[in-house]
């Protein structure tokens, strides 16, 4: 029995691309509708990586384990991760120079752990080709990498929407913005939750957590996205135009 459940959730992730692909395309649109706004444009990079992500782990349960899509899962999960997603939050909520150094630093900073990662021996000894774990890297100092931007997202991607939930409760009529920021901040956690399962060896609970996490994301995004919204494609975060 347990062998069987866990076969089925190694296939989850095939699901979560599919809708991490879709919800990128409705927020390529949103951005290409308004090709100036750079939140938009980091948001849909958020989703492309974590697409790529749950790709990786799709191909690892179709095709089998290798050492190049491993170092992939690993390059677009653990550094890029939600960073991106995050970004976008720091260009809405924060000072545009701010916003421009900090995304140059981490554009340096995750180039030089992505080529670390690339480089980092493996010990196929401990390989179990149902799993995909960093703890195959014998280089463990380039795995620290990934604490940095994780952290990083974790306050500007769940802190930023937890923060807009509590703002607009205080504010008459933003149910929906206050429901949507709380559904992506809920959503953006989950998957770092599942990730510090993966590394006590538990890579289905990540499974299954970036597939809730993905759905509570998009569920934001179309409860904010209610046409009483005039701006706002991830939870609340987006700023009403007050021109308008």
């Amino acid at each position: 029995m347990e062998l069987f459940v866990q076969n089925i959730t190694h296939y989850i992730p095939i699901l979560t691309t599919l809708i991490s692909f879709a919800f990128t395309a409705a927020l390529y649109k949103h951005w290409r509708y308004k090709p100036e706004a750079k939140h938009l444009m980091w948001w849909t990079i958020g989703t492309l990586c974590f697409g790529i992500g749950t790709l990786t782990e799709s191909i690892n349960v179709l095709f089998g384990w290798s050492v190049w899509n491993m170092k992939a899962w690993y390059i677009s999960g653990a550094l890029l991760g939600a960073f991106p997603l995050a970004q976008g939050t720091v260009y809405l909520l924060t000072k545009r120079k701010f916003a421009d150094v900090t995304t140059w630093f981490f554009i340096v900073y995750i180039t030089v752990a992505a080529i670390a990662i690339a480089l980092a021996p493996v010990d196929m000894s401990i390989v179990d080709p149902t799993r995909l774990t960093g703890k195959v890297m014998t280089w463990g100092w380039a795995r620290l990498f990934s604490i940095l931007p994780n952290t990083y997202s974790l306050i500007f991607l769940v802190g930023g929407a937890a923060w807009s939930a509590i703002q607009y409760a205080r504010k008459r009529g933003s149910g929906n913005r206050v429901l949507g920021n709380w559904l992506i901040a809920i959503g953006g956690l989950l998957p770092g939750i599942g990730g510090s399962f993966t590394r006590m060896g538990y890579v289905e609970v990540l499974f299954v957590t970036e597939f809730i996490g993905i759905l509570l994301i998009w569920a934001g995004y179309r409860v904010i996205t209610k046409p009483q919204t005039i701006d706002a494609p991830l939870a609340g975060l987006v700023r009403v135009e007050e021109s308008k």
